[in-house]
Parts: structure tokens; C-alpha cells; sequence
């Protein structure tokens, strides 16, 4: 007996062509499309990863931007703020403005003893005596020039002595305390400097 394609009734060819057919559907399916999907699963996982990357990288650039802008935000103030607590004892300066409240107070300022400097945590307090002489009138005004003076500085420890005898513009003598304040440099911590 011979077999042959063309010896097959045409209901078995076609038979044979589609068991052919899908044999090789399936031979295709596993050896090319199967490694084709799972590469293209691959990409679009990887695809996706990357996306996830970008969106976080834009977060952090806003994030960082809005940081950036704190960061100048408080630099701003730090240096506003240097002014009204130094970082080192300015006496030479000091002195000048007082005498200069002084003088414009019409005060004269007998006296300015600068005392030992109070350590705090973040800062120290440095009081300076000062013997001042004039008028109530006077001494009211050079408080008010004191007061606005950008840089902090407190008057404690006020007495106030009558002048024997008064004179014109000299009728009292004034002794008090001017403290001012100067910002220590506060040494960062490991864990601090390990952030940076």
C-alpha cells in the first residue's frame, strides 16, 4: 500500500495540513513569539521602572528646589539677625555707638568697664558698666537711642544719684549695666555633620 498525500481523501489532507498547521503555530509560538513577549514583558517592566525613576527624580527636584529656597530663606535671616547678635565681641564698635547715644543724648559718659562675659548654651552675655552723667531728661533719651539700636543690648541694674551740686545740664549721675550678647559657634554634632 502506498501512502501519499495525494492518495489522503481531501477532508484527511486538509486534516493533515492543519495538524501541520498548528504544529507549526505552536513550534513558532514557543521558539520566536514566547521569547518576543517575555523580552517585550522585560522592556515594558523596565520601561515602567524608569518612569517611576523620572517621577521621583521630578519630586525631588521640587522638593529640592523649595529646600533651596528655605535654605536662602533662613540665610537671609541669619545675616539680618547677625546684626542684632554678632558672632564676636565688637567693643571697639560698641563703645563708639554709646558714646555716640551719648553725645546726641547730650550725656556725658564718665565711665565704660566692660565685665567678664556670662557663657549661656548659644550664646554669652557681655555686660559693660556704664557711669553717665546729664539730666533725667537726658538719660530718657539715650535709653530711647539704646532701644532702637538694631543690635540687642539690655540696661539693668540702673542707679541714679543726684548730682551735688547740679549744674545747668549735669544734675544727675547715672550708673547702670548695658548688656549685649554675642552668638557662640555652636560645634555640629557627628550625627549632624554625617546628614550634611
Amino acid at each position: 500500500m502506498e501512502l501519499g498525500f495525494n492518495k489522503l481523501p481531501w477532508y484527511g489532507q486538509i486534516g493533515a495540513f492543519l495538524l501541520v498547521a498548528i504544529a507549526l503555530f505552536v513550534v513558532f509560538q514557543i521558539y520566536y513569539i514566547g521569547p518576543q513577549l517575555e523580552a517585550q514583558a522585560q522592556k515594558r517592566a523596565e520601561l515602567e521602572r524608569k518612569l517611576a525613576e523620572v517621577e521621583q527624580a521630578e519630586q525631588d527636584a521640587i522638593e529640592l528646589a523649595a529646600f533651596q529656597a528655605e535654605v536662602d530663606d533662613l540665610n537671609n535671616r541669619l545675616q539680618a539677625l547677625s546684626a542684632v547678635l554678632p558672632e564676636r565681641q565688637e567693643a571697639a564698635a560698641l563703645l563708639r555707638r554709646l558714646v555716640t547715644f551719648a553725645q546726641q543724648s547730650n550725656l556725658t559718659l564718665r565711665a565704660f568697664r566692660p565685665q567678664a562675659p556670662v557663657i549661656r548654651e548659644m550664646h554669652s552675655e557681655w555686660p559693660i558698666r556704664l557711669e553717665l552723667d546729664g539730666t533725667y531728661h537726658n538719660l530718657g533719651s539715650f535709653f530711647d537711642r539704646v532701644s532702637k539700636f538694631p543690635r540687642i543690648i539690655n540696661i539693668s541694674d540702673v542707679v541714679i544719684r543726684a548730682k551735688e551740686p547740679p549744674e545747668l545740664n549735669s544734675t544727675i549721675i547715672v550708673e547702670c549695666t548695658a548688656t549685649t550678647f554675642v552668638l557662640l559657634n555652636v560645634p555640629q554634632t557627628a550625627a549632624e555633620t554625617a546628614a550634611l
